[in-house]
């Protein structure tokens, strides 16, 4: 097939080179690569929040989502003068200098690299080793309906609110959620998790039937969900809200109410009907960076329960 001719791309005050925008990335409602671009403009506020300044791994698809995924967290030589990076070291000796969206233009570069996913770490360049977000991973094994996510959502719920804690719920974009919210950044990663794992006992403690915490997955019941508390370890990344999904559907992982879990139906979430919805409801995701909250009763939890994160 011959190669489409390229399009500019005007965002804000940049300009950006889109190529073969005819590409098919989405093979079940043929949706392009230039479809892919009109989609992040769309939601253009919501995925730079969500993004911010976070070191971010790109998902790419060079030849669409049935072809072959790059992991790439090192920006190319080459790229804009105005994308901004952050360097994070890793325990390997080697380093990489890491995406920090913080512009529209810099997402839509991004799809023009032919990436899909924006997976951002939980934590802002100002300090990489200290997280200011807590991600709670509602991860159902294989034999685990999605009406179970549902009640262990609301048990989730249910918890933050005696913590006096505000929790920013979305859909995966997968099988499960997510719910996140604003920490003080005061913590490196092992005590985030440590906290987190303190939770997820405690949402497993009122729901045995229904949830587990057990690290290893080829000990874990599979009609049961797992609350994924290993999603607060260093350089761990899921999907942000807005990220759209490297499947042939295009699902998107989306922002929702508390009042939506009953009835949201993740898969009807896909970037034909997310940019109405965005213009409609706006960024649900939009009050996050309002409060930042303390992890100081959750490591009293770990504390007494005697709890040490394993892996």
């Amino acid at each position: 097939m011959a190669k489409s001719s390229a399009v500019e791309i005007e965002v804000g005050d940049r300009t950006v080179r889109v190529s073969n925008p005819d590409r098919v990335y989405f093979p079940a409602r043929g949706e392009t690569k230039l479809d892919l671009v009109r989609y992040y403009l769309a939601v253009g506020d919501g995925i730079v929040r969500a993004l911010r300044e976070r070191p971010c791994m790109l998902h790419r698809f060079p030849s669409g989502v049935s072809g072959e995924k790059v992991h790439q967290k090192r920006v190319p030589n080459g790229a804009p003068d105005w994308l901004q990076t952050v360097r994070v070291d890793f325990p390997s000796g080697r380093h990489a200098y890491e995406l920090c969206v913080t512009h529209p233009a810099d997402v839509i570069w991004a799809v023009q690299m032919s990436t899909v996913e924006f997976h951002p770490w939980n934590s802002r360049r100002a300090d990489t080793e200290r997280p200011d977000e807590w991600r709670i991973d509602l991860d159902p094994m294989p034999d685990c309906p999605f009406d179970t996510v549902r009640k262990v959502a609301h048990t989730v719920h249910e918890i933050l609110d005696e913590l006096g804690i505000t929790g920013w719920p979305k859909t995966s974009g997968g099988h499960g959620l997510h719910v996140y919210v604003r920490i003080e950044p005061r913590w490196g990663f092992q005590e985030v998790r440590r906290a987190a794992l303190a939770f997820a006992h405690e949402v497993e403690r009122r729901m045995p039937d229904e949830v587990t915490t057990t690290w290893w997955r080829k000990d874990r019941d599979p009609s049961k969900l797992f609350v994924d508390y290993n999603q607060n370890a260093r350089d761990h990344t899921i999907a942000s809200a807005y990220s759209v999904r490297g499947v042939p559907e295009a699902v998107v992982s989306t922002p929702i109410t508390w009042d939506e879990i009953d009835a949201v139906e993740p898969r009807e979430h896909t970037i034909a009907t997310v940019p109405a919805r965005f213009a409609e409801l706006g960024d649900l995701h939009a009050g996050i960076d309002d409060t930042a909250y303390s992890l100081d009763t959750l490591l009293e939890w770990a504390d007494r329960d005697g709890l040490e994160t394993e892996g």
